[in-house]
């Protein structure tokens, strides 16, 4: 049996979800068509699927073997999806059902790992009847204002003034009915990229404008990647280590991201967790891959063959990292 015909057999017929139709689907479709191309050029029988409110209904009735998710923020990041994959047998890539719906959170990713001891930045929930005054007294200024539950930094403001507060709050809960205020860090962003539950080299980030925002994440050509990420290898050890661990107390499993910033005072801050990061030619985790010595397919191959993993008992298939 040649390599092609081997692929076919190990895999399967393989759906590639992208799409959706979150504020990502833009990014998402950029993700899936990457994706969709690097499994076909690797032997895999793969189909994409522009993922809308029939998708389960797609794939029961499609034969397929597993799902390679390419879907980016509600509704293919939030659980959601791996809820519906879990009823219908197929086995996914990425994080399970509660990784996924934890990792999605900005404010329960926070609650959970401030309960744990990891460090955070200091946040408040926002409502209409919040007292921003006290917020503000509170954790101070800049501050960043954040939807909970969007991902690609969107309806996110830096805050620098109290009077402009109000506003921020509004641009955020329009996209969300949950807003959170958090301790603006100053120093260094960098994020780590993680494979099989081991971090890949950390990548530094220098974005042009006043933070790393959509913009600057996918459209922008001046935002600086910088791999090595200029910190000694202890440093980057430490953060690599602070990023299993952030990862794995949500319950997420496979591959994702962490993001992290590191103060002035070289004190790291977690940010936010990524369960299904972005596959553009801007992608970090493709980036960090390659640097680590993994081109682009083999990435792509060695998520998907996580959906092939059988547990110890040889009971059934793990279905997103947990046993199906």
């Amino acid at each position: 049996m040649d390599s092609l015909a081997a692929a076919r057999a190990r895999f399967g017929r393989v759906a590639v979800l992208m799409g959706g139709s979150s504020g990502e689907r833009l990014v998402s479709l950029k993700s899936g068509g990457a994706v969709l191309a690097a499994l076909q050029r690797s032997g895999i029988d793969a189909v994409g699927i522009d993922a809308g409110r029939d998708v389960l209904a797609q794939l029961a009735g499609g034969d397929f073997d597993r799902v390679f998710i390419a879907l980016h923020g509600r509704g293919g990041e939030d659980g959601t999806l791996q809820g519906g994959l879990e009823m219908l047998g197929l086995p996914y890539t990425g994080s399970g059902v509660l990784g996924s719906a934890l990792g999605m959170d900005k404010c329960r990713t926070k609650q959970l790992w401030a309960g744990l001891g990891l460090p955070t930045p200091a946040f408040r929930v926002l409502t209409a009847d919040t007292d921003l005054g006290q917020v503000i007294a509170d954790l101070g200024l800049p501050l960043a204002v954040k939807p909970s539950r969007e991902g690609s930094s969107l309806g996110v403001t830096r805050v620098n003034e109290s009077a402009d507060l109000a506003a921020a709050y509004a641009k955020a809960a329009s996209l969300d009915s949950e807003v959170i205020a958090e301790r603006w860090i100053i120093g260094r962003e960098y994020t780590v990229s993680l494979l099989g539950g081991v971090a890949l080299p950390v990548i530094g980030l220098e974005a042009a404008q006043e933070f790393y925002d959509y913009h600057a994440k996918y459209e922008a050509n001046d935002t600086v990647y910088s791999v090595p990420c200029g910190l000694s290898a202890p440093e980057e050890a430490e953060l690599q280590r602070l990023a299993v661990r952030a990862f794995a107390a949500l319950g997420c499993s496979g591959w994702g991201r962490v993001d992290i910033m590191r103060d002035t005072a070289g004190v790291p801050w977690l940010l936010e967790v990524n369960t299904v990061p972005g596959m553009t030619d801007h992608s970090l985790v493709p980036m960090a891959a390659l640097a680590a010595g993994i081109r682009f397919d083999e990435l792509v191959v060695r998520i998907l063959e996580a959906t092939c993993s059988l547990p110890a008992d040889g009971g059934g298939p793990l279905v997103g990292g947990i046993r199906g």
